[in-house]
């Protein structure tokens, strides 16, 4: 739509008549509209806050996620009628001063979204407090694909038609943000429970309680340059080290440090790369003493050794914290008397471990207020002398949500820092993680923070966390809704999440391992998690180490082994797409519309991505090969591997593909079918990448990247970036880094690997590249640092 129809349009919404008047600001236009106070405030060229409240409100809004301050922008500002636009560099705004309605269109006036209606305040008494209820519709295309919100368990790709109450949970991570394939992306910035519709009314949010209708949007062409916009405006992702991407261990719970030591012991004997180690509950010891962050459970008698143990091994560990301490604990007494616990139900509900929980005898256990800085100060303070000081290497921040059991309406008039509980309910896990990122970084810049947690919200990825998806269920159901949650949450802006490998809870498979059919589910999920930014086996009702599903030479325990090995070997490639992160606010797992969405078929795919821009997953994610006999519980599952089975895939159109297992070149824009059998993933390498394929090692830094074999797969130009630093520190934040710019030129059949940019202590002065085309033929350069061609 030319300019020209927009200015129209909204004419005739204005019904032709006199404009009100308006007021130009530094950054802007502020306007009164119908009782209504508007402020239009340009954040950068492509970014633009848009504030909405009840003429002559008076209100005090800080952003818990938006860290970014307004930039001078060049606007140029003019009135048409009864319309007043803003032109930036990228996009133009404009207010219509009769309707209040404002539309957002590109720097060339194609239409990009326009508000459908006046913002709507409904008085709303919050504890005493004297606010409103907000809400404000937006006017969608109707073929536009919209994406985001958080972690849903919907499994559904674009988020058209649904209505949806955004409040944190267990297994979903909300985040009030939405990108459409248009390329803009609008972040609501409200923090109270709010219900996301979309519908014939139009696509709204309606959120509990607000001082004003407060939103950000966006332009950034692209999926790629939207997320970049939400980085800037909300923060950029730091480095994670190196040890983060390789495999862990997991399970509720290692009952002992002996139990604990001897996992990784036993990986180390059976010569299975194991990266992490990670501690669950209760090694504090009692319920009354929830989340003491302390070693106090009698089975846990010499924690020093444990970790000396752990770390003589080569491996890191892990442990649980929470955001709820129990009535016995240190940090329970010291918050209490200053009103920094929520009282409202929480998990455990019994001081009793007995299952299902004993509510004669109540824990008392209580969350803290994450909002108020002295409360995360203490939260700080003994975590760091409790398991800090002993030299523990992450943080698993469990229920930072937090868990909301027995809920109660009068539960949301908990008073935080920053007021009702219910004002500032869905920002908890922003705050919590926050504090304890914030304090680690004030104390320690020899070791990266790494936390895993269960909830996020916008902004979470400045943390240097990784989410999960909470307690999902073993169901093949879960884990094709895991694709869907994780690609939805990246689209957020937030890159690093990932699942329980196998699913939590194992109430589908009452026979636990000796049921068959679950074996198969564990190893499409392994899979799956090999292509996750982290990839840990994690679970419930039975333990998930490797030796638990049968040993070497055997089918299940072999396909197991392959991915753990096939995940270190893509440790060079993973930890540069890590770089590309951070430096070029790029994004881990991508959903096919980021990078074909020319190709209208990749719009609602449900079960394929890129990781990196390389590599096209397509997870197994039905049941294949096994039988069932018998219902109910008294189901009997067999395998039978011998019959192989195929899975549909997609190949995007615009590029060639190379079948990663064999080489076999596709064209793009078609349906295949490909033979899937219980070792395989179907996945797919984009013509002309260049991927870097590490040694066979036990660990991520057991040896150095001295002698990479760089993977190049022809028919497109293309080009890679080897990133490397000292893997667990801050110093790459000061250049102590090193890039390797490579490219392929397709016509001339040359590899070119670039001179090396940067430096820092301890790096690799020479090395051997073996560079290996898709028809087997391979050539090894030296490589010392400056420009080196290869031609085939």
């Amino acid at each position: 739509m030319k300019f020209c129809r927009l200015l129209l349009f909204f004419l005739l919404c204005s019904g032709m008549l006199n404009a009100q008047g308006y007021e130009k600001t530094s950054s802007g236009v502020k306007a009164t509209v119908n009782g209504t106070d508007v402020e239009i405030q340009f954040y950068n060229p492509s970014t633009v806050r848009i504030m909405k409240a009840p003429t002559g409100w008076s209100y005090k809004k800080e952003s818990l996620s938006v860290i970014e301050k307004p930039q001078a922008v060049e606007l140029k500002v003019s009135q048409s009628g009864q319309a007043v636009w803003m032109r930036s560099q990228t996009m133009i705004v404009g207010l219509n001063l009769k309707s209040g309605e404002i539309m957002f269109t590109d720097a060339k006036g194609k239409d990009l979204l326009k508000e459908k209606g006046a913002p709507r305040f409904t008085d709303f008494n919050d504890a005493g407090v004297k606010t409103f209820s907000v809400y404000q519709a937006f006017q969608l295309d109707a073929t536009e694909a919209i994406y985001g919100l958080g972690q849903l368990q919907n499994g559904k790709m674009s988020q058209r038609g649904i209505t949806k109450r955004l409040v944190q949970g267990n297994v979903e991570d909300v985040v009030t943000f939405i990108q459409s394939v248009k390329g803009y992306g609008l972040f609501w910035d409200n923090y109270s429970p709010t219900v996301f519709a979309d519908n014939a009314e139009g696509t709204s949010f309606n959120s509990e309680v607000g001082d004003l209708v407060d939103y950000y949007f966006m332009y950034g062409e692209n999926a790629d340059g939207v997320i970049a916009q939400m980085r800037a405006l909300t923060g950029d992702v730091p480095m994670f080290p190196l040890w983060t991407y390789g495999f862990f261990q997991s399970k509720e719970r290692y009952k002992s440090q002996d139990e604990t030591v001897g996992v990784v012991r036993k990986y180390r004997e059976l010569g299975v790369p194991l990266d992490g180690i990670i501690q669950d509950w209760q090694y504090w010891g009692s319920n009354y003493l929830w989340n003491a962050m302390e070693f106090l459970n009698e089975d846990f008698s010499n924690p020093k050794k444990m970790m000396s143990d752990i770390h003589g091994m080569n491996a890191k560990m892990v442990i649980s914290i929470w955001s709820s301490f129990g009535p016995q604990t240190k940090q329970y007494r010291a918050m209490a008397p200053k009103n920094m616990l929520l009282d409202m139900g929480t998990w455990p509900q019994s001081g009793l471990s007995s299952w299902p929980p004993n509510r004669e005898y109540p824990s008392g256990v209580k969350p803290y207020d994450a909002y108020h800085p002295e409360a995360r100060e203490i939260y700080w303070d003994h975590l760091n002398k409790g398991l800090f000081s002993l030299g523990m290497d992450g943080w698993w921040m469990d229920s930072t949500e937090p868990d909301h059991l027995d809920y109660k309406p009068e539960d949301m008039d908990n008073q935080t820092y920053l007021g009702s509980f219910r004002k500032v309910r869905n920002a908890y896990p922003l705050m919590a993680v926050g504090g304890v990122y914030d304090h680690q970084r004030a104390v320690s810049s020899d070791k990266r923070v790494f936390i895993l947690t269960r909830s996020a919200f916008a902004g979470q990825q400045r943390y240097g966390a990784n989410t999960w998806t909470g307690d999902v269920q073993a169901t093949w159901k879960d884990l094709a809704r895991q694709v869907t949650a994780g690609l939805n949450f990246s689209l957020c802006a937030i890159p690093h999440w990932n699942s329980d490998i196998g699913g939590f809870f194992l109430g589908s498979y009452p026979r636990k391992l000796q049921d068959l059919g679950y074996h198969e589910l564990y190893v499409r999920w392994l899979q799956f998690g090999t292509f996750n930014p982290m990839m840990r086996s994690h679970g419930a009702d039975a333990p998930r180490e490797i030796w638990q599903f049968g040993q070497k030479g055997e089918r299940i325990y072999d396909a197991i082994e392959k991915y753990i090995n096939l995940r270190y070997s893509l440790l060079p490639y993973i930890y540069s797409v890590s770089w590309d992160v951070t430096a070029n606010r790029s994004s881990m797992m991508r959903a096919l519309v980021m990078d074909f969405k020319d190709d209208r078929k990749t719009w609602d795919i449900t079960d394929q991505y890129m990781f990196g821009q390389s590599l096209l997953v397509c997870p197994v994610v039905n049941s294949m090969y096994t039988k069932e006999t018998g219902n109910g519980r008294n189901v009997v599952r067999t395998a039978d591997y011998f019959e192989v089975k195929s899975r549909t895939v997609y190949l995007p159109k615009g590029t060639q593909w190379y079948d990663f297992w064999t080489n076999e070149k596709f064209s793009g824009g078609k349906t295949i079918e490909r033979e899937s059998p219980i070792d395989i993933i179907p996945l797919y390498v984009k013509a002309g990448s260049i991927i870097p394929m590490g040694p066979q090692v036990q660990y991520a830094t057991e040896k150095a990247w001295d002698n990479l074999e760089l993977r190049v797969y022809a028919g497109e130009n293309g080009s890679f970036v080897l990133y490397e630093d000292e893997f667990d520190n801050y110093n790459y934040e000061k250049g102590a880094y090193t890039e390797i710019p490579m490219t392929w030129h397709n016509a001339s059949r040359t590899l070119t690997i670039e001179a090396r940019k940067g430096s820092y202590e301890g790096m690799l002065q020479t090395r051997k590249f073996t560079v290996r085309l898709q028809d087997g033929t391979t050539k090894t350069v030296d490589y010392d640092g400056q420009e080196v061609t290869v031609k085939f």
